[in-house]
């Protein structure tokens, strides 16, 4: 479903401009540490990458969390990102460093923006699972994207996923095994697995797992030979 356009949805966004990254508006930007978005004292923290960060709630409660770590939410939709970026500001107080910062981007061009071994882990999260045919390469989790997020992964980087879709779980499973991933662990049923302690909600995990939908997870690493 599509969004509805958000009123004043730009300025909006420039309210919450301390918490935005503006991207290179050239077509072929320099790429750059993105630990360099966050103030001096952090830049040799970890950075952590969420794509398709929807309505916030996950990176808001991951930033709070883990303030030992950057937190980097990606989403390609304005309007979405305004909502976003609006939450984070407005609990702000929640998290004891200023470690959250967010990008109005497309996560086809990650690296056209951020140089190699740019972050430690990546975070995909119900992601769009594009079930017509012919459109498996654009699910998040297809081989010509895990090549990309090898690149701005550091070396035995980690790969986070969860799904509330049989089949696009399925397919990734099938995509992390092919392309060499190391699989540290998966459930199909991850509110009732070992893995649930510390696992921060995101909105659309809430209401399915509230109306009884399992939720799927894994967690992958990516090591020096994984295939090409």
């Amino acid at each position: 479903m599509r969004m509805r356009r958000k009123k004043h949805g730009a300025e909006r966004i420039a309210a919450c401009a301390e918490l935005l990254i503006q991207l290179p508006q050239t077509e072929t930007p320099a790429p750059v540490m993105p630990a360099l978005y966050f103030p001096a004292a952090r830049q040799n923290m970890p950075v952590w990458l969420e794509i398709g960060c929807g309505k916030g709630g996950f990176a808001t409660g991951m930033a709070a969390a883990h303030p030992q770590a950057n937190f980097l939410a990606m989403e390609r939709v304005a309007d979405v990102a305004c909502l976003a970026l609006e939450k984070a500001k407005a609990c702000a107080a929640q998290r004891p460093e200023d470690n959250l910062r967010f990008i109005i981007a497309n996560a086809e061009r990650l690296d056209e923006f951020f140089a190699p071994a740019s972050f430690t882990d990546l975070f995909l999260n119900f992601s769009d699972p594009w079930p017509k045919k012919g459109y498996a390469k654009r699910r998040l989790t297809h081989r010509n994207f895990l090549e990309q997020y090898k690149k701005l992964l550091v070396p035995g980087g980690y790969l986070h996923f969860k799904t509330d879709n049989d089949d696009l779980f399925a397919f990734s499973i099938e995509e992390f095994a092919a392309f060499g991933l190391t699989l540290v662990w998966k459930t199909d049923d991850l509110h009732n697995s070992a893995y649930n302690e510390g696992n921060v909600e995101t909105e659309y995990e809430h209401n399915f797992a509230s109306k009884g939908k399992n939720i799927h997870a894994a967690l992958l690493r990516f090591e020096d030979g994984a295939a090409q």
